[in-house]
C-alpha cells in the first residue's frame, strides 16, 4: 500500500503534467501572437482576460473568501520579480540566440534548489543533486550553447534565471499559508497592474486571429501556473523543479510537428539524459534497493 508519501509525489507529478502541457501550448500560442502584438500588450491581456477565466474556479472554491491573504506583500514582490524575469527573458531573445537563452533559462532549477535549502529549509540529498545536475547536462546537449564570455544579453538572460527561481521559492512559501486559486488570483491581479501602462503605451486592436491566440495565452497561463502552485502543495520544490526539465523535450517535439524544426541525435541524446534526471528523481534509495515513486 502506498505511502502519504508516495501519495503527495505521485499527485505532484500529475499536477506537473499539467503545467508542462500547458506550457508547451502557450509557446505555440505566444510565438503566434507576437506576430502581430507587442510583449508587453500580450501579458496584460494574458492577466486581464486571465482573470475571467479563473473566475469560475474561484467561485467553486468559495468566492473571494477563497483569495483572502494576510501576505499581500509577498505576492506583489513574487509578482514583481516574476513579470521582471518574463520581460528579460523576451529582451534577451533579441540579442543573444535562442540556444543560449534557453540554456541560461534552465540554470533556474539549481538556483531553485539553492534557495529551496537556504529559504526554506528543504533537504538536498546527493540523489536530487544528480537529478539536477543531469537534467542540465540535457538541456546543454540539446541546445549547445556557444562558448565565451557573457555579454550583456547572457547576462539579462541570467538575471532571469535568478528572477524565476526567486518566483518559484516564493511560490513554495505563500502555499504553506495560501491556496493554489489565491496564488493564481493574485498573480493576475499584480501583473495586470504592474503591465497596463507599458501595455497601453504600444497599444495596438488585436486582428480576429491575434484575438484567437491571446486568449489561448490567456488560458493557459493561467490554469498553468495554478498546475504548478498545486504541485508545490504536494512536494518540495526540490522534486516539483527538475520536473520542469521535461518542458525542454517536449517543446521540441511540438517544434519539430508543428514548425518542421529538426530533430538531430543531440536532440534525442539530450532528452534521454533529461528523461533519466527525472526518473531518478522520482525514486528513493531505501533499505534493500531501489523503488520507484508509484502512482496513488
Amino acid at each position: 500500500m502506498p505511502s502519504r508519501s508516495d501519495t503527495s509525489i505521485a499527485h505532484a507529478a500529475m499536477w506537473m503534467a499539467g503545467w508542462l502541457t500547458l506550457m508547451v501550448v502557450i509557446a505555440v500560442a505566444g510565438r503566434e501572437a507576437a506576430r502581430e502584438l507587442s510583449v508587453f500588450q500580450i501579458m496584460l491581456l494574458r492577466s486581464t482576460l486571465g482573470l475571467a477565466m479563473l473566475w469560475p474556479l474561484v467561485r467553486a472554491s468559495g468566492g473571494l473568501a477563497a483569495v483572502g491573504t494576510r501576505r499581500l506583500p509577498q505576492h506583489a514582490l513574487r509578482n514583481a520579480i516574476h513579470y521582471a524575469a518574463q520581460y528579460g527573458w523576451f529582451v534577451a531573445l533579441t540579442l543573444i540566440p535562442l540556444a543560449q537563452v534557453v540554456a541560461i533559462e534552465f540554470t533556474m532549477p539549481i538556483w531553485s534548489a539553492a534557495l529551496a535549502v537556504l529559504v526554506l529549509r528543504e533537504r538536498m540529498n546527493g540523489l536530487k543533486w544528480f537529478a539536477v545536475l543531469l537534467g542540465l547536462v540535457g538541456v546543454a546537449v540539446i541546445v549547445r550553447p556557444r562558448a565565451g564570455e557573457l555579454d550583456l544579453g547572457q547576462l539579462i538572460a541570467l538575471g532571469s534565471a535568478l528572477g524565476f527561481a526567486v518566483s518559484v521559492v516564493l511560490v513554495k512559501s505563500l502555499t504553506r499559508t495560501d491556496a493554489a486559486v489565491a496564488i493564481s488570483f493574485w498573480m493576475l491581479v499584480v501583473q495586470s497592474v504592474i503591465g497596463l501602462v507599458p501595455a497601453l503605451w504600444v497599444w495596438q486592436w488585436p486582428s480576429v486571429q491575434a484575438w484567437g491566440w491571446v486568449v489561448v495565452v490567456a488560458f493557459c497561463g493561467t490554469y498553468s501556473h495554478y498546475c504548478f502552485a498545486r504541485a508545490m502543495e504536494h512536494a518540495d520544490a526540490t522534486v516539483v523543479v527538475p520536473m520542469d526539465f521535461l518542458r525542454v523535450p517536449l517543446t521540441a517535439l511540438v517544434g519539430w510537428l508543428a514548425y518542421s524544426e529538426g530533430l538531430d541525435l543531440f536532440t534525442v541524446l539530450g532528452v534521454g539524459l533529461i528523461l533519466a534526471g527525472n526518473l531518478l528523481n522520482l525514486v528513493r534509495l531505501q533499505t534493500g534497493g531501489w523503488r520507484v515513486w508509484r502512482k496513488a
